[in-house]
């Protein structure tokens, strides 16, 4: 495997999980604005990025100029960008950054199921080994092994399952554009957009309190690490080492966030959580074996 590319995936994985504890610290701990931080973050990630784009001289404007390519980048921010980034913070607030990260790897299954529904074929066996393993790995995560209960709210859990849709749609639907227009300005473009429609939601300038330092640098770090450096780093990645191998070091990302949720924010996380996001973890491993078409993380 390239060196390279493979220290800037795992470093993109790491920026990611350290986003997903921060996050969690910033709605617990600082009762940041959910909808305010995915406003600015998308804004200002989106401007980076294409910024970048056009200082290696990308022509940023050409998507808008065909009416096909410029709706889907519109369902693209909204559905894709937008959804994933609102769905996973919200599903953080409302229970934890380990548990909703967990659910959001639950993507690679309902891709799966989509193609073989699409296709109209029969799933082939490790797909169906995936799709059982992912499904008792939730089953662990929000039952603890107790039909009769949650050890999370109905809330949380449709936010989590939420995450994953929105990211399938994320991975799958920009396809055509990231054939047609460069990674960065269709993810670029994706988050302003994003951004630009969430501003009606809230605004970047309706603060609800004074933001103190921790939280300053909180949000710093989600938007410059978590969003534009991560994206980018995952996208110079896959360049290197193909989508397939950068994906598989990206499933490294649960493994931070635990790590930190645990050590750093006290978040309680049994062996039998570990155990089932091992489980929805583990079908990446199991579904890359014939995956070869590129996909975005």
């Amino acid at each position: 495997m390239n060196g390279k590319g493979f220290l800037l995936g795992i470093t993109a994985a790491f920026f990611w999980g350290i986003t997903g504890a921060v996050g969690q610290f910033l709605f617990q701990e600082k009762d940041i604005n959910l909808e305010w931080l995915i406003t600015v973050r998308l804004l200002v990630s989106g401007i980076l990025l294409l910024a970048i784009a056009l200082f290696k001289k990308e022509n940023i404007f050409s998507i808008w100029k065909n009416r096909k390519y410029a709706l889907q980048l519109i369902i693209f921010s909204f559905f894709g960008v937008l959804g994933v980034q609102y769905t996973y913070f919200a599903a953080i607030k409302h229970s934890n950054a380990a548990t909703a990260t967990i659910l959001q790897y639950l993507a690679p299954i309902i891709i799966a199921i989509y193609f073989v529904i699409r296709n109209k074929k029969a799933p082939l066996k490790n797909e169906i080994i995936a799709i059982l393993l992912a499904m008792n790995g939730v089953f662990l995560v929000v039952t603890h092994g107790n039909v009769s209960s949650l050890t999370i709210t109905p809330l949380a859990l449709l936010l989590g399952i939420s995450s994953a849709i929105t990211l399938a749609i994320y991975t799958v639907q920009p396809k055509e554009l990231l054939e047609k227009y460069n990674g960065t300005v269709v993810i670029g473009w994706g988050m302003l957009v994003g951004g630009i429609i969430f501003s009606f939601v809230k605004a970047p300038w309706q603060l609800e309190h004074t933001i103190d330092m921790e939280e300053f640098y909180g949000i710093v770090f989600i938007i410059l690490f978590g969003s534009f450096a991560a994206f980018y780093l995952y996208l110079s990645s896959t360049k290197l080492i193909g989508a397939q191998k950068t994906s598989l070091l990206a499933s490294a990302e649960p493994l931070i966030v635990v790590l930190l949720a645990i050590t750093w924010l006290g978040t309680d996380f049994l062996l039998i959580d570990m155990i089932g996001g091992i489980c929805i973890v583990f079908t990446i491993l199991i579904l890359s074996k014939k995956d070869k078409k590129p996909q975005l993380k």
